[in-house]
């Protein structure tokens, strides 16, 4: 709309919606050829003046734990309870790798849901780390926690599927680190002191940028995301208005 009634010259601007980004789907459909950009950022970032171009490496991580039930009235040596093998498994992985103990470049592995009875019982895990030997690592801590798991009861207790989401743009960016510079002096000419952050998640940004469109994410004033308390300051999101503005017309 601003540009469109102020007019003046600008790049060529093209727009994407990319659905489905938290469960990791959203670029999985996206054409970057047809899109025909040359780069792109995402408005996706938090508080304002963040500029982010390095993110987590991601899992998903699906554990399924196959029990046995019976009455428990004459469950002795018969019932096998999933559920009590499934915190047995979780109690394995290390607690200070948990994401309320991390900050920064530390990753983590992160239990998002469970869901069980005595015949059966599912975890999901998230794993994130900036470092990729350290992300693999994690997954090798979670396959290793699952072996030892059917060793114990079984084999065939304890089903392990872990499944990559995304990876680190930050290789990407490196080349093109004009990209960059252009978001920081836009947001300089506009009055944001740019803070130039490694992530502590994903946006479907790092997916564009392995299939070719290098894609740095920018604030948009947003704070306390995924909670209750999350909010997001009208002035802020002027002010990234603006520099998004700044962007289109100072290249």
């Amino acid at each position: 709309e601003y540009l469109i009634k102020n007019g003046g010259r600008h790049a060529t601007i093209k727009l994407g919606f990319t659905p489905d980004e938290e469960i990791g789907r959203g670029a999985d459909l996206f054409n970057v050829k047809d899109f025909g950009a040359d780069y792109a950022y995402t408005s996706d970032g938090g508080p304002i003046g963040e500029l982010e171009y390095e993110n987590f490496n991601a899992a998903g991580v699906k554990i399924t734990v196959h029990g046995r039930n019976i009455h428990p009235g004459s469950a002795k040596n018969k019932m096998v309870n999933s559920q009590l093998i499934a915190i047995e498994y979780h109690n394995m992985l290390p607690a200070a790798q948990r994401p309320e103990h991390t900050e920064g470049y530390e990753g983590f592995i992160y239990l998002a849901g469970m869901e069980g009875c005595v015949e059966e019982t599912v975890l999901k895990y998230a794993i994130r780390d900036h470092d990729m030997a350290k992300f693999n690592e994690k997954k090798a801590v979670m396959e290793a926690a699952a072996a030892f798991i059917n060793a114990k009861y079984g084999e065939g207790t304890l089903e392990i599927a872990i499944k990559d989401s995304y990876f680190n743009m930050r290789k990407h960016i490196e080349p093109v680190m004009y990209v960059i510079d252009r978001a920081k002096a836009a947001m300089e000419k506009v009055g944001i002191r740019p803070l130039e952050v490694p992530i502590r998640g994903g946006t479907d940004g790092a997916r564009l940028s392995y299939e070719g469109l290098p894609c740095p994410n920018l604030c948009t004033g947003g704070e306390n995301y995924h909670g209750r308390f999350e909010f997001i300051p009208v002035e802020d999101m002027e002010k990234c208005v603006d520099m998004l503005v700044k962007i289109l017309t100072n290249f």
